[in-house]
């Protein structure tokens, strides 16, 4: 039998993770596989049950919308209920325990690793799994301030609290402050996804604007930050860094960061 790990998510189709995994499994000849599966919210138990009697599994990587709802079907050995409060990696163990981790708030912050954070205001639009990485990355690097839009005010307020960073929580439509970094945390437009609907003019000249949306790679978003001549960060970014986090969990191995470049064209042209 062949191991494999693999992607969940509803709907799966849009990921791109087979696609990174499997190039640098074919790089490394790693005798592996890297699949999608289609899981909906009330198979994800079953899901489960399924993966830990099958010891080919390696583990699996979780998309929208299960981030938070999977931390009830595994072991939560490193306190991320308490810390980020979502897992989008399950790992099998040496002991066969199916282990739920997060690899989210490395991704996402390797690509601003030297951007000077400390006291800064940033503004997250979301407050989904994807949004508890990035609040509690920048909770570590001493951001100073956060407003954070979303459709419900009360659970974004909910989060900064959570997170204990200062801030406050305010409705999509709210005009922006002039903060140093804008992150898209929400599935907002993503394909099959309503519009990111949004005015950049109030951002800084030396603003960052980072989508996690990576389908499309070239979001309204971006492109209107562009337009600005403003710093970007694209949803590959986070994408490929979470990966190569989960992928030395799921096959012992570190991926070929020096091929990334043929990764990024490959993902372009997919």
């Amino acid at each position: 039998m062949t191991a494999y790990a693999e992607v969940i998510g509803d709907p799966i189709a849009q990921s791109k993770s087979p696609l990174i995994h499997g190039f640098w499994l074919g790089q490394l000849g790693i005798a592996a596989e890297y699949r999608r599966a289609h899981v909906k919210p009330e198979e994800l138990a079953g899901y489960f049950e399924s993966r830990r009697a099958d010891p080919d599994w390696r583990g699996c990587n979780i998309t929208l919308p299960h981030k938070q709802a999977a931390l009830e079907f595994v072991e939560d050995r490193g306190g991320i209920r308490q810390s980020i409060g979502a897992i989008n990696t399950v790992v099998r163990a040496e002991d066969g325990a199916l282990i739920g981790t997060n690899t989210d708030a490395g991704g996402f912050y390797a690509p601003i690793a030297g951007l000077d954070l400390e006291g800064r205001h940033a503004v997250v639009i979301g407050a989904g799994g994807a949004a508890r990485a990035i609040l509690f990355a920048l909770s570590k690097v001493g951001i100073g301030r956060v407003t954070l839009l979303n459709r419900n005010v009360l659970k974004g307020a909910a989060l900064l609290s959570g997170f204990g960073i200062k801030g406050e929580a305010l409705p999509l439509s709210a005009k922006l402050p002039p903060a140093a970094l804008l992150v898209n945390a929400s599935a907002l437009g993503m394909v099959g996804q309503p519009p990111l609907e949004i005015d950049l003019s109030p951002l800084p000249e030396d603003a960052l604007v980072y989508d996690a949306v990576y389908a499309p790679l070239e979001t309204d978003l971006l492109a209107q930050a562009r337009d600005r001549d403003l710093d970007t960060v694209d949803g590959l970014e986070m994408l490929v860094g979470q990966a190569a986090l989960a992928f030395e969990l799921f096959f012992g191995a570190e991926p070929p960061r020096d091929r990334d470049a043929e990764l990024r064209a490959l993902l372009l042209t997919s």
